[in-house]
């Protein structure tokens, strides 16, 4: 039967339920520079290693959403569900991303001093050894051999997971919590609140829409660096 949220008493019920059931919204903790070099850091150097060192820099580097980072392709128009591709310059890789809306974005990636911890050079390599010409970029291995299939973004997720709890990232908390407090979002969250650029470049590299979204992150980032408390002479 429809129900009629004007009637009072229905009013009365649903607000009594989000008051009592409602709760603060909570994200997934951020990862920094150096907690994604460590967690780098816990993978090997075969080819699974090799994918999942570029699944790490370049979500990180990119900021990218997990769909975003398996929804690339080789090239433009490889697939009917990719999401973006790269093109590689001198100075870096710029991915051009379809986000919501079929709206467009392009997301700069510069290459790093490091070429160990470098994103640009990592996707180079994984695409060099993996022999990826056309479609997917980041795809499944079996058998010590790639796959024609396009990874999961659910494997994102875990992959974030296990390696930041292998690389001991928080590891003031329960494990139970850290297994909780990290996935795929924890890369977009990183680059968000650990960059220290004006926050107009990271709306634009993170595709907010507004720049509500972009300080929230930054907030986070700024936390208890003007202590009030002490200022007042306390």
């Amino acid at each position: 039967m429809p129900i009629d949220r004007s009637d009072p008493h229905i009013r009365e019920v649903l607000a009594g339920i989000r008051n009592k059931h409602s709760r603060v919204p909570t994200q997934k903790a951020a990862v920094a520079a150096t907690d994604i070099i460590a967690m780098t850091g816990t993978l090997d150097t075969g080819l699974v290693g090799i994918r999942d060192r570029a699944i790490l820099l370049v979500g990180f580097a990119g900021g990218l959403r997990r769909s975003e980072i398996v929804g690339l392709d080789h090239g433009a128009g490889d697939t009917d569900e990719g999401l973006g591709w790269p093109e590689f310059l001198p100075g870096g890789v710029v991915l051009r991303i379809r986000g919501k809306g079929n709206r467009w974005r392009e997301v700069e990636i510069g290459r790093s001093s490091s070429a160990r911890t470098c994103p640009v050079a990592s996707l180079e390599e994984w695409m060099a050894i993996a022999r990826i010409v056309h479609g997917p970029v980041f795809r499944r291995i079996a058998a010590k051999r790639v796959q024609i299939e396009r990874l999961s973004d659910r494997y994102v997720a875990r992959l974030v997971q296990r390696t930041a709890i292998a690389a001991g990232v928080r590891g003031d908390l329960a494990e139970g919590v850290r297994r909780e407090a990290f996935a795929g979002h924890s890369l977009r969250a990183g680059l968000a609140s650990s960059a220290e650029v004006d926050e107009r470049y990271v709306q634009r590299q993170l595709g907010h829409a507004t720049v509500t979204m972009t300080r929230r992150y930054q907030r986070e980032r700024d936390r208890f660096r003007v202590n009030l408390t002490k200022a007042a002479g306390l």
